[in-house]
């Protein structure tokens, strides 16, 4: 696999570097070594599927607050999502700045989400699901989220939202 770092300080793309032959391919989709010698968080406590049935499903975007952060990789394992890390760590030179990255089952390729960012992401297609490897477990009284359409962010999803979870619609304003 490769590691491409992108503006916001930890989160990187990880991309499968496939083997290919008259079978199909395979391909490493994790190294907890090869993340910790890059300084990133290498420990998987949870894992977690989440499926879409819709095309414009909106999901985030959700962190957990210490001493709860957490770190996830995701990925596409069926149809298509625009994934989105968001910076929230007052003291990073990217503070309120995000990176989005089309994840999808046929490119394999995954988002590293560091502590301290919100995570969310926006189906493409219909039954779409994601896949996470999450660094610490879920604690519901430390779960907090943000607005996903927050001028504060300007965060430029690719689609129209259809489908959303009442919660993750009234997160207040940043302003607010």
């Amino acid at each position: 696999m490769t590691f491409q770092p992108t503006e916001i300080p930890g989160c990187v793309v990880v991309r499968p570097q496939r083997h290919a032959d008259a079978r199909g391919h395979f391909a490493r989709t994790w190294d907890g070594a090869a993340f910790a010698r890059l300084g990133l968080t290498a420990e998987v406590d949870q894992c977690s599927v989440s499926f879409n049935e819709r095309a414009g499903t909106l999901r985030g975007m959700h962190f957990q607050i210490a001493p709860h952060e957490e770190a996830k990789l995701v990925r596409c394992t069926r149809g298509a999502l625009f994934d989105v890390c968001l910076d929230l760590r007052p003291d990073s030179p990217t503070y309120r700045q995000w990176h989005g990255e089309a994840l999808t089952a046929d490119n394999g390729v995954a988002l590293f989400v560091p502590e301290g960012c919100a995570h969310g992401f926006l189906t493409l297609e219909d039954a779409t699901e994601a896949f996470y490897m999450i660094s610490a477990p879920y604690a519901p009284d430390a779960g907090r989220g943000v607005r996903y359409d927050d001028p504060a962010f300007g965060i430029d999803w690719p689609a129209k939202v259809a489908v959303i979870h009442p919660r993750d619609a009234s997160y207040p304003l940043v302003s607010e």
